[in-house]
C-alpha cells in the first residue's frame, strides 16, 4: 500500500483511492500482530478452471475490469480511478459448450507492478494486452511490452519457448482494444504500425457492446484446443462434457487422456466428424478435428 501511494499519479481522480488506502494502512499499523505461525497465501496463484486460462494485462483504467465484468459473473471493481483492482479476479466465459477462465489483474505502470504478479502470467495459457484506444496507445503498449519482454514472457526470435529445465517461457499474446466508441482517429492503425509482434487485435466497447460477442470465439481459437465427444460402443455419445485436447492431437492422445493404462490396449476407433464418413474406422495416428465424435475399441 505504501508503494502504491508513492507511485500513484496526483490528480483529482486518485483522491478517493488515496484516502481509502491511507485508512486501510492506518488500521493495519494500529492492529496488533497475530501470534503463531500461519501459512502464507499467494493471492496471485489462481487455480485453473475451464478449458484454458487467459490473463489480462494493462495500465490503469484501460478497461480490464469492465471486460471481465461484462463477459463473466465475477464481482470486479470497475471504477473511474486507477488501481481499483488490487488482486486477481477470475471469472468464467462461456463459449458454446465449454467454459474459459478470464482473469482480471491489478494494473501496471512504467515504474510499478505488484510483487508476485508475474507468476500469474507465467502460469496462464494466454496473455491479453488491454489497450485503451481513447488514450496514448503507443505509451500503453510500450509499458506492457517492457513488462513482458523483461521477464521473457513473449514468444519471439530471441526468446526460446522453454528454458533449460523445460519450463515454458513465452506465452501467446493478443490485444483487446477497448473504448472503440470514443477512440482517437487512427489509434488502432498507429498501434499496429508501432509493433514488431504479429498480435491479433479485436476492438470492443463495454458501453455499446461492440465487438464483445466476438471475444469468446476468439479466446477459444487462440487457445489452440479442440473438443472431442466420447461415444461408448453401443451407446449414444456424451455431447455435454467434451474432452479438450491440443489441436493436432491423435486418437492415441485421446485414449491417453481418458485412461493412460488403457491407451496401450487401443486397437482402433470409429469416428463421426470432419473429413470422414459416419462411423469410419481409423487408426491410432489419425489426427482429430474439433467436434469429432470418437468410439474407442480396445484389445
Amino acid at each position: 500500500m505504501e508503494r502504491m501511494l508513492a507511485v500513484m499519479p496526483k490528480h483529482k481522480g486518485t483522491d478517493h483511492l488515496k484516502a481509502d488506502l491511507r485508512r486501510k494502512l492506518s488500521k493495519l499499523k494500529e492492529s496488533p500482530a497475530k501470534k503463531g505461525k500461519g501459512k502464507h497465501a499467494d493471492i496471485f496463484h489462481i487455480q485453473r478452471s475451464g478449458v484454458g486460462q487467459i490473463v489480462l494485462l494493462g495500465t490503469p483504467n484501460c478497461g480490464k475490469s469492465s471486460i471481465v465484468g461484462v463477459l463473466t459473473n465475477a464481482k470486479v471493481n470497475a471504477a473511474d480511478f486507477p488501481f481499483a483492482t488490487a488482486a486477481p479476479v477470475p471469472g468464467m466465459v462461456k463459449f458454446e459448450d465449454v467454459q474459459i477462465q478470464l482473469v482480471d489483474m491489478p494494473p501496471i505502470t512504467a515504474d510499478y507492478s505488484a510483487p508476485g504478479q508475474v507468476g500469474t502470467y507465467r502460469n496462464c495459457d494466454l496473455i491479453a494486452i488491454v489497450i485503451d484506444l481513447s488514450a496514448d496507445v503507443t505509451e500503453q503498449m510500450r509499458i506492457c511490452l517492457d513488462f513482458l519482454e523483461s521477464r521473457n514472457l513473449l514468444i519471439d526470435e530471441q526468446t526460446p519457448t522453454v528454458d533449460g529445465h523445460g519450463n515454458v517461457l513465452g506465452k501467446r499474446t493478443f490485444c483487446i482494444c477497448t473504448k472503440c466508441d470514443i477512440a482517437k482517429p487512427g489509434a488502432l492503425e498507429a498501434l499496429r504500425e508501432s509493433l514488431k509482434y504479429p498480435f491479433e487485435f479485436v476492438e470492443v466497447s463495454t458501453k455499446t457492446s461492440e465487438g464483445l460477442d466476438k471475444l469468446p470465439a476468439l479466446f477459444f481459437s487462440l487457445l489452440g484446443i479442440i473438443r472431442i465427444y466420447a461415444k461408448p460402443p453401443g451407446k449414444k455419445a456424451d455431447m455435454d462434457e467434451p474432452f479438450t485436447l491440443p489441436a493436432g492431437s491423435t486418437v492415441s492422445d485421446l485414449a491417453t487422456a481418458i485412461h493412460r493404462e488403457l491407451a496401450d490396449k487401443l486397437k482402433f476407433a470409429k469416428i463421426w466428424g470432419t473429413g470422414v464418413y459416419k462411423g469410419q474406422n481409423v487408426q491410432k495416428n489419425h489426427v482429430l478435428n474439433d467436434k469429432d465424435i470418437i468410439e474407442l475399441h480396445f484389445a
